[in-house]
């Protein structure tokens, strides 16, 4: 038995792209920079150091997920590897992509879309998110303060 499965998170590196195959099935593609922290020899001090992953996503979702992605748009991404090879102009070509199954959206949206300035959530199979109604907050109260010492605690 083997397991194919991926998480990550990052920033797109470019705009999402649409396309539709012959059979009429649409096609998501975009890329998703995941940095890697590393210790910098020299200097002593933690880098980030990016990792460019090409995401794909199939099926009538795809159109309705392009519509809230655009290039720095932060995403979490739960899906499978998959390798490709072909051959163009007499030269092999080969790539690694991330089969996107899940996606989540994790940067702040835009005020006229998100109401309240919310995170975006994530759309359901080919269903626009709902407007939310405006309601007046109450103000937040603090909790009365409690005086606790060590010798309180049970353990």
């Amino acid at each position: 038995m083997s397991i194919n499965r991926v998480n990550i998170s990052g920033n797109l590196t470019r705009d999402p792209e649409v396309r539709m195959t012959s059979g009429g099935t649409q096609v998501l593609s975009f890329g998703v920079a995941v940095n890697d922290r590393r210790r910098n020899p020299q200097t002593g001090e933690w880098e980030d150091y990016p990792n460019f992953v090409d995401c794909t996503m199939f099926g009538s979702r795809a159109e309705a997920v392009s519509r809230y992605l655009a290039k720095g748009s932060k995403v979490a991404i739960e899906g499978k590897l998959r390798y490709s090879s072909w051959e163009r102009d007499g030269q092999r070509r080969s790539k690694l992509e991330v089969i996107v199954d899940e996606i989540e959206f994790m940067s702040r949206g835009q005020q006229g879309q998100q109401g309240q300035g919310g995170y975006a959530p994530a759309p359901q199979a080919g269903y626009a998110p709902a407007p939310q109604p405006q309601q007046p907050q109450a103000p937040v109260q603090a909790p009365p303060a409690v005086d606790v010492y060590d010798e309180d605690i049970p353990f």
